[in-house]
């Protein structure tokens, strides 16, 4: 088995495909338990990149409307970003 891919070089769309695969391996219990167990703990880490990879979006997005409300002079908000 080759290693896998740095988790942190990895976009988000990469990494939530990666969780899929091994959510999806580990539901169907034929993995051997030592197995099992490395895939949990790349699945716990790629959890962790995808939610800082949301944050940062969401603070993009949140730039940007304050950074479109100051421009037009209008009173300065937040608007939470929707996902999905």
């Amino acid at each position: 088995m080759s290693e896998p891919a740095p988790i942190a070089a990895m976009s988000f769309e990469t990494a939530l495909g990666e969780l899929e695969q091994i959510v999806a391996r580990l539901e169907s219990g034929q993995a051997p338990l030592e197995d099992s167990i490395k895939m949990y703990e790349r699945g716990a880490a790629l959890k962790a990149h995808c939610e800082a990879k949301l944050k940062e979006a969401s603070l993009r997005v949140e730039k940007i409307v304050m950074g479109a409300g100051g421009a037009q002079g209008g009173a300065v908000g937040v608007e939470p970003a929707e996902f999905g």
